[in-house]
């Protein structure tokens, strides 16, 4: 891509604005095309290193004179001769002394009089005695204040050297002149001092002139004795002195340093450029250069042009300034050339030589200022013999006949100064440059900056350079844009030694600030090179050429390593940005076209895009077979990873400079890519799974999981650098099917987990040694361990694909919930089921009863019974059976745990949001859940020997299948289960509820039958309903029965799951409990009432027994202590049974049997009290105050013994306070209240009561359900039949959904039995009164009519709302 086209047009705008200004550029001010030859340039350059070694300064040596016979007198030379070489350069800074020098010096002053210098010259006594004068001098304070402004060195030696002669005179005759010469020598020793300070501080490096001018007085002041350590014989002796002569020059190359750097720069030996030298030394003179000067100022004062004229600078001021600075380098070179030949002045025709003038102001620019241009480690003015810093007037020196010169003449009139002088500085500048670039040996020029030196011009060819442009007049600033344009020209055209180093390099060398800003030829230059408006206009317009030829190659080779940026180890970008951000675009010569660049971006940005195309192609090529049978999902991921790790690697390299020249490469590249491999990933893949549908194979799921983690990570890259761009690829439809084979897999394999957990565990605690005492967290067993890390790692594997569709995860976290829900009802089924044939197994006294005769059988019964025995043999538990009931509480706990790691109600939620309108919902429900709960059955037949029967419930269908099967409650015609099953169908169901009487020896006896029917659209409203159905011999059964919807929903499947662990830790606690409570209804009965009232069993107590009617004869009550005693047996059998358990079972554990124990002494307590609740009267006869006291006092009791409060701490470890005080414990003490109150008060409370429920129905009359108080058990009739709806669906699936819901529900339960009493408790103690019968059997009546009229109302409103577009079978909306 070429933009010289462009460019050209707007330099040529810049070049003719600057035109237009007034200032048009003449021809001379243009570089002439003139053809120079190698041998042109070779004798030109030669020529002025010539004369450079012409005009250097003469060399000494010391040569011996023989003294003179006479003796010599005092020859020191006059101080104020001395100090002519400071005088006549007053003014002159670069002869002072630096700033701070004075304080140094009165240090180093200090040190020679206290005997600290290491100098041994300055440890004489009499030197000291004469610095100690010259100190007290100088530490004058109007001297030293004078000497710190001025710094002047004459000041400073006329100040020592008069107060020297002042003490040394002290004590000498008149006529004594020996202390002159002494004078002298403590004069130079003091001088030595100023330079040795001078050097030690550095000083002397910025002030070359004023330390050689030190040196030379110094010298001039040992002419007499040049060894100031010892003693002065020499001067005078008779061996003479020793003198210095100026050695004359040789004309030898060797000794020409100049000239051998022109020869090594146009490769020609000494040899041949010896022989030119000899050939043309008589014409290239001293003269001959004065005389090149003389006619070069004549032109100049013509205005010729041969010279720059006003016309070649910008402006006027720019000309007066050049001239200005022309006329005193002029001077000045000439002034150099007659010092280095005095006889040359005797032919001027001037009538005296030229002098200094003090009053000529210092020139504003000139070759002086540029001495050290090229070569900033070069001091011009050391080795330059034309250079001196002081103003000379040459007014009084003119040319010969200026007359003569014709300005017109085409002919080269110099003899030094070429023809075109910077055509052939140009020419030589290339020269030297690449010979310096080949040269690895030659010494490159010193550091401008603290950076190190840059290698371009060698030392040696930088001084050769100076001398050229000086002596060929050629101004500063052409000099360097000229340099400039070689690099230009030799770069473009990419030699390979001019590199973009060696351009930047260029760029620096010219434009950065000399090291020493104090310097003011290096300050001027400076100036210069920064003020374009003091530039020659051919100098403007070439240095615009040379920065527009340089950017359009610069764009060039970043066009072509852009076009690597994307390899893996392009070339570097920084070089080229930043010399055309440095050099190029902040210099103000350079008109940079917003269109020219934009145009420019464009073609980057699509050859990038080009080239990100053709690396996805070879990704493509080396990643996806060509074949595509051959295909994988491994090929997909395969690209996909190059794909992401080159953009993500393109990003990381260019993450500080993301753009250039407004192209970012990794835009260029991720726009292109991202939506080429998307789509070609769509198609692969569609693809991959056509092909295995049509050959009935599966990809396996693991691939697909991979596939999918790479998908997903190149999604979020796409999204996160193109944001507004789509990602064309479906992954979670296309994928989707690959979790769903994951959740059937797992389902399918749940149940086998499970099981082969079980199998591999002993159910033990898990600890190290059997003696130890396990934590609480060693009293599960690894069983319910490993089904949970099961189930956690099943969830952990859909979780950490990190599914980015909501909707879809929601599902996919159902679908898992209800595989959990399935496992943990495996588990607990199993468990159960091992823990249930433990409990009930045979003791040994059993198995030895079962081996007797049936006459054996009776023989025993009946000798038990006349002694009145009743023996309860403690149960022996299994510490297994105790660690399956802590797996069930454990697996509780991590239940709870995965359902807020799972987020459950989140997953809800979403579901929900996505859900179609209820409007438009499928109303069918394919599947029911039926909770049973087994509440109580009354009045059953008497199947024992004794009066009595050992009553369980099992519930089967239709079809004979077992469905459930409640514990054995023993000696009871009224028995009490609270038990609950769930059975699930998809229609009607007939289940038959059929009581069995439990013998130890033989078959179980049946006590009665009876039915129900669970039909679906009876439960519509899914309230529960209570059933008392009449078995077929005799009494009934209360069922307790609700219903739910079995919806696909993750809250219903974590709530089921839920329920079936509490509902078997329910079953195996009560299993336990159930062992104990023989003994407790053994201790806590009337039998050890009557003992503890009566002291034991008289003839009187018998006789009462049959004559009831009688009155009871006054016995004295029981003491306290005999109360508590009577407990005794009780709290042992207590204590023995919870040391054995607290070994096992852990604290949550403990106390939930406790607490089941604690229900079980209160309603064995209760039957102390009151019958059940009936429409019958009981026969069950009211105890007396005596007896009520005792059993309260009992309640109180075993109230202390289950809170378990440490005597010493106060702290309770049994069960909590809100466990004991139970909604029964309250309606057990209220009874104190009505127990012996008239039946009449307590008829009349009940009404009240009543009453208040009616007016409590009355404002809930537009609820959907009936009052709580109807919740209690019916008497029969109509609500026995259809039976009677509760408030509260405390049962509900959904509320035990984890840990959180389930205890809120039974705080709400436990409330609102507190909140709404009933009359219940009055209505069982009227049954114990005879007078009171019949208004039982009312108030029973009156109940069922309540409960028909509200089933009734119930019914008429759902048709109501049926009509209105809801269905009985739908579920209502959470």
């Amino acid at each position: 891509m070429s933009m010289s086209s462009t460019h050209s047009k707007g330099f040529n705008r810049r070049f003719n604005s600057l035109q237009s200004n007034g200032h048009a550029a003449k021809d001379g001010s243009h570089p002439r095309r003139r053809i120079i030859t190698h041998n042109d340039a070779y004798l030109y350059a030669l020529r002025v290193a010539y004369l450079t070694y012409l005009l250097q300064p003469r060399a000494r040596r010391v040569q011996h004179t023989p003294a003179p016979a006479t003796p010599v007198q005092r020859s020191s030379t006059s101080i104020n001769d001395l100090m002519k070489d400071f005088s006549l350069i007053r003014d002159s800074k670069s002869t002072r002394f630096p700033h701070g020098f004075m304080s140094e010096l009165e240090r180093r002053l200090t040190g020679v009089l206290m005997g600290r210098e290491k100098k041994p010259e300055y440890n004489d006594a009499t030197i000291k005695r004469t610095f100690a004068a010259f100190f007290n001098a100088f530490t004058e304070q109007s001297f030293k204040k004078r000497m710190e402004k001025d710094r002047r060195v004459e000041d400073l030696v006329l100040i020592f050297f008069s107060n020297a002669t002042k003490e040394l005179q002290k004590g000498k005759v008149p006529g004594d002149d020996s202390w002159k010469l002494m004078a002298d020598r403590h004069l130079a020793l003091f001088v030595r001092l100023i330079s040795l300070v001078l050097k030690d501080h550095d000083w002397a490096r910025d002030r070359p002139e004023l330390a050689g001018r030190l040196a030379t007085l110094e010298s001039k002041l040992l002419a007499h004795d040049q060894d100031l350590s010892s003693t002065p014989t020499r001067n005078g002796a008779s061996a003479g002195t020793t003198v210095e002569v100026v050695v004359p020059l040789s004309h030898e190359v060797k000794d020409m340093q100049h000239v051998q750097v022109v020869a090594r720069i146009f490769g020609l030996t000494d040899t041949q450029v010896q022989s030119d030298i000899n050939k043309y030394k008589p014409l290239w003179t001293e003269k001959a250069a004065l005389h090149d000067l003389k006619l070069y100022q004549t032109y100049l004062n013509l205005n010729s042009k041969k010279t720059l004229r006003s016309d070649d600078f910008h402006f006027d001021e720019a000309y007066d300034s050049w001239r200005k600075g022309e006329d005193h380098d002029l001077s000045q070179m000439m002034l150099a050339i007659i010092q280095s030949s005095p006889e040359l002045a005797k032919s001027t025709s001037g009538s005296n030589l030229p002098s200094f003038d003090r009053q000529m102001s210092s020139p504003g620019s000139g070759d002086a200022s540029y001495a050290n241009t090229i070569g900033r480690g070069s001091e011009l003015s050391e080795r330059s013999p034309y250079v001196i810093d002081q103003p000379v007037d040459m007014t009084t020196l003119k040319s010969d006949s200026p007359s003569s010169v014709s300005p017109n003449d085409d002919e080269n009139p110099f003899t030094f100064i070429p023809p075109d002088p910077r055509a052939f500085y140009r020419f030589i500048v290339a020269e030297a440059l690449t010979h310096d670039l080949n040269d690895k040996s030659l010494q490159p020029s010193e550091a401008a900056t603290d950076a190190p030196a840059v290698r371009l011009f060698s030392k040696q060819s930088t001084e050769l350079l100076n001398e050229l442009g000086l002596r060929w007049r050629i101004h500063p600033v052409s000099r360097m844009v000229l340099s400039l344009d070689v690099v230009r020209e030799k770069f473009v055209d990419q030699e390979k030694e001019y590199t973009l180093d060696t351009v930047d390099a260029f760029f620096n060398f010219i434009k950065e600030q000399p090291p020493d800003t104090r310097k003011k030829s290096q300050g001027t230059l400076m100036s210069l090179l920064h003020d374009r408006t003091k530039w020659v206009v051919s100098d403007t317009a070439l240095y615009q050429q040379i920065l527009s030829a340089l950017h359009e190659a610069l764009m060039r080779d970043l066009y072509d390593i852009m076009q690597q940026c994307y390899e893996p180890k392009p070339p570097n970008i920084g070089p080229i940005m930043y010399v055309l951000e440095t050099h190029i675009y902040n210099d103000s010569s350079f008109s940079k076209s917003q269109d020219e660049l934009d145009a420019l971006s464009g073609a980057l940005h699509e050859g990038l895009q080009q080239k990100a195309h053709d690396m996805y192609r070879s990704f493509l090529e080396k990643h996806v077979p060509q074949d595509q049978h051959s295909w994988e999902f491994f090929h997909v991921i395969e690209l996909g990873k190059a794909v992401t790790a080159l953009a993500q690697k393109i990003q990381k390299r260019y993450r500080k400079n993301p753009e250039i020249m407004g192209v970012n490469p990794f835009t260029a590249l991720v726009e292109t890519i991202l939506p080429l491999y998307a789509e070609d990933t769509r198609d692969i893949v569609t693809r991959i799974l056509e092909l295995a549908q049509a050959s009935s194979e599966e990809v396996p799921i693991e691939d697909g999981f991979q596939l999918y983690s790479e998908l997903t990570n190149t999604r979020r890259f796409h999204g996160e650098v193109l944001p507004k761009v789509p990602f064309l690829f479906p992954v979670e439809a296309t994928l989707a099917d690959f979790v769903w084979r994951w959740i059937r897999m797992t389902e399918s394999s749940i149940n086998d987990w499970v099981d082969q957990a079980i199998k591999q565990d002993d159910f033990r605690v898990r600890t190290d040694n059997p003696q130890q005492i396990p934590t609480e967290e060693q009293r599960h067993s690894v069983s319910v361990m490993d089904i949970f890390s099961s189930f956690n790692q099943t969830i952990d594997r859909v979780v950490q694909l990190n599914w980015d569709d909501d909707l879809q995860y929601a599902k996919f976290m159902t679908a898992l919930a209800k595989i959990v829900g399935a496992g943990v009802a495996r588990y607990c089924d199993q468990v159960e089921q091992r823990f249930t044939k433990e409990m009930d197994r045979v003791s040994p006294e059993q198995e030895a009863a079962a081996s007797q005769t049936k006459q054996e059988k009776w023989l025993r019964l009946a000798k038990d019974t006349w002694n009145n025995k009743e023996k309860i043999e403690p149960f022996q538990f299994f510490p297994e059976s105790f660690v399956k009931l802590n797996n069930i509480d454990f697996a509780a706990q991590q239940l709870d745990k995965l359902e807020h790691e799972v987020n459950v109600d989140a997953c809800a939620a979403v579901i929900q949001s996505h859900a179609l309108p209820v409007t438009q919902r499928q109303k069918k429900i394919n599947n029911y859940v039926f909770t049973i709960k087994i509440v109580e059955a009354e009045d059953l037949k008497a199947c024992d020997m004794n009066g009595s029967s050992d009553p369980y419930v099992v519930l089967g269908d239709e079809y004979q299948k077992r469905l459930a099967k409640t514990r054995i409650v023993y000696r009871n015609l009224n028995p009490r289960w609270d038990e609950s099953v769930d059975i699930v169908t998809q229609g009607p169901l007939n289940i038959i509820a059929t009581v069995w009487d439990w013998d130890a020896m033989g078959d179980h006896d049946c006590v009665g039958r009876a039915s129900l029917k669970l039909d679906p659209s009876h439960f519509g409203d899914f309230m529960p309903r209570e059933y008392w159905l009449d078995l077929d011999s005799q009494g009934r059964i209360l069922l307790r029965v609700s219903m739910e919807g079995e919806r696909d929903d993750i809250q219903f499947y974590f709530g089921k799951a839920f329920r079936t662990l509490k509902r078997t830790e329910r079953d195996m606690t009560r299993l336990i409990t159930d062992k104990l409570s023989a003994y407790i209804h053994h201790c806590l009965s009337r039998r050890t009432l009557r003992n503890l009232t009566s002291k034991g069993i008289t003839m009187s107590t018998v006789s009462n027994y049959f004559n009831r009617n009688r009155p009871q004869q006054t016995t004295q009550a029981p003491t306290e202590a005999e109360v508590a005693d009577a407990l005794k047996p009780l709290f042992a059998y207590f204590d023995d049974n919870f040391a054995i358990m607290n070994q096992t079972l852990t604290n949550a554990a403990m106390v939930m049997v406790m607490t089941r124990l604690w229900k079980e002494v209160l309603v064995t307590i209760e039957g102390l009290l009151v019958p059940p609740l009936s429409d019958k009267p009981s026969v069950q006869r009211q105890l007396s105050q005596q007896e009520l006291d005792i059993v309260f006092k009992w309640l109180q009791y075993l109230f202390d013994f289950f809170h378990a409060v440490d005597d010493e701490t106060g702290e309770a470890n049994g069960v909590p306070l809100g466990v004991l005080r139970s909604p029964k414990y309250f309606d057990i003490t209220t009874l104190n209240f009505f127990y012996f109150e008239s039946t009449d008060a307590l008829i009349r409370t009940s009404e009240r009561m009543a009453s208040a429920t009616a007016a409590r129905l009355q404002s809930q009359k537009n609820r959907l359900s009936a009052p709580a108080a109807l919740a209690a058990p019916a008497f029969g009739g109509a609500a026995g039949l259809v039976g009677v709806p509760s408030t509260r669906r405390s049962k509900s699936i959904m509320l035990s959904r984890n840990l959180g819901t389930m205890k809120k529900a039974k705080e709400e339960k436990w409330k609102e039995a507190q909140a709404e009493p009933n009359d219940d408790m009055i209505l069982r103690i009227l049954r114990m009164r005879p007078e009171a019968e019949r208004y039982v059997r009312d108030r029973s009546r009156q109940r069922d009519r309540l409960a028909a009229n509200a089933v009734a109302e119930m019914i008429v409103k759902q048709s109501i709302m049926a009509g209105g577009g809801r269905m009985m079978g739908s579920l209502p909306k959470r």
